[in-house]
């Protein structure tokens, strides 16, 4: 089950005392008996300091200089430049952060799994979805009706749960990536498990054995390998395609496999569309959206666009009601768009309407200055991701939608690009209308550029080596942690 609280735990770290003044203290006390004028020591260091001021007043008449002179490599102390700006302006080292070693996995554990793509889900083949290493089909036909030629060429019906193929193409053409396993900071387990569970936990007729087998196959398989007996896993991670909470089976009778739960997997990392906020192991990664460009100008042309769309609508939601759920909240927030037509634009996604419309669903997204985003089937959901690629700002009501999840990828400060309304003030009459009414044109422009300056950090790119000068998703989840490595050295683990 969910934990029922919103609210975060908060820890602090002690202060490290401050020990340099108690250090020169006592260094000074310990010279005094020396700096006395009675002492014979006292008389040869002011001999030999005389002897070196003699020595340095003659220096014009030496053949040599004492300063050497400026060179390519060394800076003149006279000019602008300085040693200090030196070193802060020169490249970084190419891995600062460490290695990465890609196990080898057998084929059962994630590309036979893709093979037999028309048996993982119980209803329809996911061939489709799978395709081009987890991207999809090209979408640049459609949303060229929408968007410059230029900029749709990067779009593709991508899935949301194909997480898994994306990272693994990618970690294989890393550039810090290390074929000597002794040499890297971290390992990555290229296991599709969030594939490879699908069918079990959606068939009523699995069992608990069915639902965990393929977690029980890795872990016997990873916890054999002598890098992992050698750390426990703790600098291991692996990419799961899947929220946190299908995997956190506690019951026979719940939902999911209990994975997490077991032994081996305490320790590993895991990237996540969906994290337990407090679980250490946990790391919430974007959703995969269908834009996913090739350069940077692929970046900046839909940066561009967005930043110069013409929108005629306050704000949108793009979404359905969930009929089995008691006072729906999404019901709520339909009611309120179409009681405001003039300033919210509706997308209902009511049955199979949005299965194929994702085109509908960008098109109201960059037509709306807002964008509502309550929770989905879970806490999150990939229209966050959706709304701001197109440069609209997102409205949350759940503090676990947005801003306990992604916080490597968003910026720390919320009220910088989104705003965020307390279901409960909704369900008692507040109007989103009148909330966002109040927010001045100036400051939706700031929080629009603030959402737009994050958008290369919530996408993926189509490039194996990542995009020149800009970091995207995958290499602010992979560099995050392997910062990280050593310090998790230091800190928490499970025995």
């Amino acid at each position: 089950m969910l934990p029922a609280t919103d609210s975060p735990p908060f820890n602090s770290k002690p202060k490290t005392p401050d020990i340099l003044d108690r250090k020169a203290s006592s260094y000074l006390a310990s010279l005094k008996p020396y700096l006395s004028l009675h002492h014979r020591r006292t008389w040869f260091f002011l001999a030999v300091l005389l002897l070196q001021l003699l020595l340095l007043l003659s220096a014009p008449s030496l053949p040599f200089s004492l300063s050497p002179s400026p060179s390519p490599s060394t800076p003149a102390l006279n000019s602008t430049s300085t040693v200090t700006d030196t070193l802060l302006n020169s490249p970084p080292p190419t891995c600062p952060h460490g290695k990465l070693y890609v196990y080898d996995l057998p084929p059962q554990f994630n590309t036979e799994i893709v093979k037999n793509c028309d048996q993982i889900n119980p209803w329809s083949s996911r061939c489709d979805a799978l395709s081009n290493s987890g991207f999809g089909k090209s979408a640049a036909a459609v949303i060229s009706k929408i968007a410059p030629r230029d900029a749709s060429a990067a779009w593709f019906w991508t899935d949301q749960f194909s997480l898994e193929l994306i990272y693994h193409r990618r970690m294989l053409n890393y550039r810090c990536r290390t074929s000597d396993p002794q040499s890297a900071t971290a390992f990555y387990i290229p296991f599709y498990l969030g594939l490879a569970i699908e069918k079990s936990i959606f068939n009523k007729t699995s069992t608990e054995a069915d639902r965990d087998h393929h977690c029980k196959m890795l872990l016997n398989w990873t916890s054999d390998q002598p890098l992992f007996k050698r750390s426990g896993g703790w600098d291991h991670f692996i990419t799961l395609g899947r929220i946190s909470w299908d995997f956190r089976r506690s019951l026979i009778s719940d939902w999911g496999s209990s994975c997490f739960y077991m032994p081996q997997m305490r320790n590993i990392t895991r990237l996540l569309i969906e994290a337990n906020p407090w679980d250490y192991f946990d790391v919430a990664v974007p959703y995969p959206t269908g834009f996913h460009p090739a350069s940077t100008a692929d970046v900046r042309s839909w940066q561009d666009f967005v930043r110069s769309r013409n929108r005629s609508y306050s704000f949108s939601f793009a979404g359905a009601t969930r009929g089995y759920i008691k006072n729906d909240f999404r019901g709520v927030l339909l009611n309120q768009c179409y009681a405001e037509p003039a300033s919210c634009r509706v997308v209902d996604c009511g049955g199979s309407k949005c299965a194929n419309g994702r085109s509908a669903i960008l098109e109201a997204f960059l037509d709306s200055d807002f964008c509502l985003q309550p929770r989905g089937d879970s806490f999150t959901r990939r229209s966050i991701f959706d709304c701001m690629l197109a440069g609209s700002i997102p409205v949350f009501f759940w503090y676990r939608t947005a801003y306990l999840q992604y916080k490597w990828f968003l910026p720390g400060e919320r009220e910088s690009y989104s705003v965020f309304i307390h279901r409960n003030e909704v369900k008692n009459g507040t109007t989103i209308v009148s909330v966002l009414n109040k927010i001045s044109k100036e400051r939706v422009k700031e929080m629009r550029e603030k959402v737009i300056e994050y958008i290369p950090k919530i996408v993926y790119a189509n490039n194996n080596k990542g995009l020149e000068g800009m970091r995207d998703a995958f290499d602010v989840a992979v560099e995050g942690f392997l910062s990280g490595v050593k310090e998790q050295d230091q800190g928490y683990k499970w025995k």
